[in-house]
């Protein structure tokens, strides 16, 4: 089976080493970002440039949108230069970005009334996955057209499970972001709770990863933690929108979250501070602050 053009929109964090795994496996790529810098490093790599949302529709069977929230993915998809106006029938678009459920379904029936196929993909897996192919990707939409860009998510991601219809995974993504928040808030609390204490942050790592207590999220960021350093892999201002469409999710389906609502305000304090552009496990220091401690050295 031939290969499809793909376009991609969004180079950020996470975007750009996608589109330079999609080149890396074979597909001619079409990318289009705010910032030219990126576009300009993947037209190096073997892909080439389009100037509009449109123009990418027009030049691609299937296009990727990796965007940082709804706002942006509507406009991208249904604004007046934007991917409803060049996919032609048939094709495919998957949204990979994280955004409110009822977004998803609402820009995904506006394009299949052109007869264009639709799947909102976000994943999971931060910087790291996305740089190693390795991201978990949850899908809604139609499992026929989820077969259809199975082989192009295959080259982004190992873990790649259909959710359910149209919105089913960003229900799904919006799940995961709750228990990564927790996970954060946990290794935090428990840091900053040793550290006052007067106990070496690296001897609690290597406990508590021995233990129940254990999570990848801790594996991954404790080490970063500890050396102060918060390099985004994952915007803490990202992962406040996350929770924040969380939280909308759980009031329209009745659902109380008052674990999340507590960590959402922990992170709203973080923003506060001035520090939405490091990662989001830099949550730490929003205790820290409270507890006059540090459980690291900063940076």
């Amino acid at each position: 089976m031939e290969k499809p053009v793909v376009g991609f929109i969004g180079l950020g964090i996470m975007g750009k080493p996608m589109a330079h795994n999609l080149l890396r496996s074979g597909y001619a790529l079409v990318v289009h970002n705010r910032s030219r810098s990126a576009v300009e490093e993947l037209v190096e790599a073997g892909a080439w440039a389009a100037h509009s949302p449109a123009e990418i529709g027009r030049q691609s069977g299937l296009v990727i949108t990796m965007l940082p929230d709804g706002p942006d993915v509507e406009q991208v998809a249904l604004g007046p230069d934007g991917l409803i106006h060049g996919l032609a029938p048939g094709a495919i678009w998957v949204d990979m970005s994280t955004i409110a459920p009822a977004v998803a379904i609402r820009a995904a029936a506006a394009l299949r009334e052109k007869g264009v196929l639709c799947l909102d993909s976000p994943v999971s897996g931060g910087e790291l996955g996305a740089i190693d192919a390795t991201l978990s990707i949850m899908v809604g939409g139609e499992a026929e057209v989820f077969n259809q860009a199975r082989p192009v998510l295959e080259a982004l991601g190992q873990t790649i499970t259909h959710c359910g219809p149209s919105g089913a995974g960003q229900t799904v993504k919006a799940c995961n972001q709750i228990m990564v928040a927790l996970h954060i808030a946990g290794m935090a609390e428990a840091l900053v709770l040793g550290a006052k204490a007067g106990v070496d942050p690296s001897v609690l790592l290597q406990v508590l990863g021995g233990g129940l207590a254990q999570s990848r999220l801790m594996d991954a960021r404790g080490p970063k933690v500890i050396r102060g350093d918060f390099a985004p892999g994952f915007k803490a201002r990202l992962h406040f929108k996350d929770l924040n469409i969380t939280l909308q999710a759980g009031a329209e389906l009745g659902v109380p979250l008052p674990v999340a609502g507590l960590v959402r305000e922990l992170f709203s304090a973080l923003l506060a501070a001035g520090r939405g552009e490091w990662d989001h496990a830099a949550l730490i220091t929003v205790l820290e602050d409270l507890a006059r401690v540090e459980a690291r050295t900063r940076e």
